[in-house]
């Protein structure tokens, strides 16, 4: 196993679509990169989709295939679980796909003033402990603000009852914008919905089939801040 993870590691150093800051990039808050995503990186003006904690990036890759008049970026601080979507988006030629390892802790110094158009919590820590580190956390959504257009949505997908009950008491009690929720996304809610969107939120990730073959219900809502 520290073997594979080596030589993935290796692997992701000749990725084009990977991109691994230096930490003194952060500490300097300069990336070379913030407020020049679609210029420099993805050479357009499409508009840049998020997904944060994106473990091995299906979500990234699932909706870069989906929509390909808009870009991705998954974020990540797990370097061998980003090369399997990294590695999926150069073995399909994927140029609207990209992947930034990172801790999200850090997620402001990577992008700048409106730059980002929509982000996706997929299956997050729940961090029973720590309610501050949750992603849906007033902490982390005040990050986000920094970036994220005025109508920006944020998606959150999960089977932790604590995370979607949360996340539901923050969208109360800051005054979000809660435009859809669901307890059970598969059993009350998607066969209702119009055939894009079923497609889109029956994209699954590795930890979701986990979760649904255990008999987790799987939970979603979507947001303004």
């Amino acid at each position: 196993m520290a073997k594979n993870k080596l030589k993935r590691f290796a692997d992701m150093q000749t990725m084009d679509r990977v991109i691994q800051p230096e930490m003194e990039s952060v500490k300097r808050d300069n990336f070379f990169l913030k407020g020049k995503w679609g210029k420099d990186f993805f050479k357009n003006d499409n508009p840049i989709v998020l997904e944060l904690g994106c473990g091995k990036g299906e979500y990234s890759v699932g909706l870069g295939k989906h929509y390909p008049n808009k870009n991705f970026i998954g974020v990540d601080i797990k370097g061998a679980r980003i090369w399997e979507g990294a590695n999926q988006v150069r073995e399909e030629g994927m140029l609207n796909v990209g992947f930034l390892r990172t801790r999200i802790d850090f997620i402001t110094t990577f992008f700048d003033t409106n730059e980002i158009d929509e982000i996706w919590l997929t299956f997050s820590d729940p961090q029973p402990k720590k309610p501050n580190k949750r992603l849906s956390a007033k902490i982390f959504i005040d990050r986000y603000r920094k970036f994220l257009k005025t109508n920006g949505i944020i998606h959150l997908k999960t089977d932790s009852d604590l995370l979607f009950e949360s996340t539901l008491d923050e969208v109360e009690k800051h005054n979000y914008e809660l435009l859809e929720h669901t307890w059970d996304l598969y059993g009350e809610m998607i066969e209702d919905l119009d055939p894009s969107t079923q497609e889109i939120l029956s994209i699954r990730t590795h930890y979701e089939n986990l979760f649904s073959a255990k008999g987790f219900k799987i939970k979603y809502c979507k947001f303004k801040v």
